[in-house]
């Protein structure tokens, strides 16, 4: 999964409240994030040095899209438009509805944690997927079931 990736801050941020914001370097090559985004999370916790931020050059674009989205998700979806990102870590289900009509495959908090766990960064998922529903983290019920079963935790 290693290349360049755009993120929202609620990906950033969920990972960091479980302690495993750590991974996002051993399945990316490149973290970049919008001013909006590093705003976000600066209000939450401290921006690791290997995230780099971008000031948008075509900021209307943003604008326009903060009309039905967050300006986290609207700054993420604006900046993989410009720098024609290979995919982009969302969670918000409207901004990730955007991002796939736009091209993009979508990667959420969940999914990098399954990542995490197929790569062996992880030994297991579960407690990771437990701790994100504690920190008020929603995950669907067959979302939670099928991830464990990916990861061989649950067998059907």
């Amino acid at each position: 999964m290693s290349q360049s990736v755009v993120s929202n801050a609620s990906p950033l941020i969920a990972l960091h409240q479980i302690g495993q914001l750590e991974i996002l370097p051993h399945l990316f090559d490149l973290i970049q994030i919008p001013t909006a985004v590093a705003q976000e999370i600066n209000s939450v916790q401290p921006l690791p040095s290997w995230i780099q931020v971008h000031r948008l050059n075509q900021p209307i674009g943003a604008r326009i899209l903060q009309a039905s989205l967050g300006a986290g998700e609207s700054g993420a979806i604006a900046l993989a438009l410009e720098l024609e990102a290979p995919r982009i870590l969302l969670d918000d289900r409207p901004a990730r509805r955007l991002a796939q009509a736009l091209g993009f495959p979508i990667i959420g908090t969940v999914g990098l944690l399954s990542a995490a766990k197929k790569r062996g960064l992880l030994k297991e998922l579960r407690p990771s997927l437990n701790a994100l529903k504690e920190h008020h983290f929603y995950i669907a019920d067959h979302l939670y079931e099928m991830s464990l079963r990916d990861a061989g935790e649950i067998s059907d």
